[in-house]
């Protein structure tokens, strides 16, 4: 179904040679980050002047923008270039961009459907940038990831519990959308795509699918990072696959990883990537959050906390990719990468 006779991009040889050598570190929360910064709807939009690199006029007045994270790239990209060039400082050698929710689905609730190509590009591009200041400064490369969040919706399960078989978004939607996301990413220069927080597989497909298309358009296979998230004690996605089923579900795509993030501690995420690193014929990643939140939303586990469990991680050999979701700080993958420094990384079975 798809093509891998496309030729590989050349950071897929460049990374695999890395990850045989050591564990890779994944920045940490971007939106920890901008939090901290406390800024206001006039700093979301930059009095209203929002410019794409087409140096288009996207904003909708009757639609706050407070709270849009990603559109930062375009009205306050100094700010996120340099909390990603803190964390890639800290140790991080992948940086993600900052394009959690640049789908038109997403951006829907911002009235910002038209800017999704603009926000894709720049967001790769700022990521570039951070990473490029990085590596000036101390030899290492850096990768850039571009982010594709789950969206918003879900193809598999009725938002409607009076009408169980309807369905807000179907997989052509996503596919569509993804689709136009991806092909910002890779215009804007990222190394790879990452599919990230997965709660329904089919979401995933959809974006694994929209990704063989736009890789079939420049005529190369960027590496493909795929990370699920387990929402709850059940030790299953939302849309009710277990580790091993999600594992089964995207192998076909040939990822360069696969793992989980998001929603769990380390403590609480552990037995399930211990699952998927069983079972999987990828290298493995991992990314939990800073524990789980308080009453308040915030997330009180320190670098030492955190680190200390991916550790263990690292010392059991499950993962070959370990970094930071909500509530980690510089700090935080600072500590990670000093942790697992001294273990090898996951042997990948055949």
């Amino acid at each position: 179904m798809f093509d891998f006779s496309l030729p590989a991009s050349p950071t897929q040889e460049t990374l695999q040679a890395l990850a045989k050598e050591r564990i890779l570190i994944l920045d940490g929360a971007m939106g920890t980050m901008i939090q901290k910064l406390n800024m206001t709807e006039e700093d979301f939009t930059a009095q209203g002047h929002i410019h794409g690199p087409g140096c288009r006029h996207h904003y909708h007045p009757d639609h706050p923008q407070q709270g849009n994270n990603d559109l930062l790239v375009l009205t306050q990209p100094k700010a996120v270039e340099d909390i990603q060039f803190e964390f890639a400082r800290a140790g991080a050698d992948i940086l993600e961009t900052n394009t959690f929710s640049s789908t038109t689905i997403a951006q829907a609730d911002y009235g910002l459907e038209d800017a999704v190509h603009d926000l894709n590009v720049a967001g790769a591009q700022v990521a570039r940038r951070a990473a490029d200041r990085a590596t000036a400064e101390d030899g290492k490369p850096r990768f850039v990831a571009g982010s594709v969040g789950p969206t918003n919706r879900t193809a598999s399960i009725s938002p409607d519990v009076n009408d169980p078989g309807y369905r807000a978004v179907s997989f052509d939607d996503l596919r569509i959308a993804y689709g136009e996301q991806i092909d910002g990413l890779i215009a804007g220069g990222s190394d790879l795509i990452l599919i990230e927080t997965i709660f329904d597989t089919l979401n995933a497909k959809a974006a694994i699918f929209a990704a063989f298309e736009s890789f079939a358009k420049v005529g190369r296979r960027l590496p493909i990072m795929i990370s699920g998230t387990i929402t709850d004690a059940s030790g299953r996605t939302l849309s009710g696959q277990t580790p091993t089923a999600f594992w089964h579900s995207v192998a076909h795509a040939r990822p360069f990883t696969v793992g989980l993030n998001c929603a769990l501690g380390a403590a609480s995420m552990r037995p399930h990537m211990a699952e998927i690193a069983g079972v999987a014929t990828s290298l493995t990643c991992a990314y939990p959050n800073a524990g789980l939140p308080n009453a308040f939303g915030q997330y009180d586990e320190t670098p030492e906390q955190t680190a200390a469990q991916v550790e263990e991680f690292a010392r059991d050999g499950i993962v070959n990719v370990v970094g930071g979701c909500c509530g980690t700080t510089p700090d935080h993958i600072r500590a990670m990468a000093d942790a697992v420094a001294p273990f090898a990384p996951r042997k990948v079975s055949a």
